[in-house]
């Protein structure tokens, strides 16, 4: 009985080793992934930031598209137009894949 616990031991410790060995592999082959992903995480809050911006400050934003429709109507038409095709497509398949059980559904 005392030789069977020894024995549990001793392979409990192997594989603790071997677990750990693995892990730090691991975590050295997933290291490119890890900063890919930081530097992911660091555009995604300073889009946030600046969408934060834009809420508390629509003064500012509105400033700048009347500036910008003085200079260049017909850009300005321009890009509105192009702008809202896009944003339009994106709800359609927003919708579409809300209806396949892809994202969730928004209200």
């Amino acid at each position: 009985m005392n030789q069977e616990l020894i024995d549990l031991a001793i392979e409990r410790g192997r594989l603790i080793e071997r677990i750990s060995s693995q892990r730090q592999l691991l975590g050295q082959q997933l290291q490119p992934m890890a900063d890919t992903l930081h530097a992911t995480d660091r555009v995604a809050a300073t889009v946030r930031s600046g969408c934060l911006y834009v809420r508390q400050h629509p003064h500012v934003v509105t400033a700048a598209v009347a500036v910008l429709v003085v200079l260049h109507p017909r850009r300005v038409w321009r890009w509105t137009t192009r702008g809202l095709f896009v944003w339009r497509t994106w709800r359609m398949l927003r919708r579409e894949m809300a209806d396949l059980g892809l994202v969730p559904d928004r209200p």
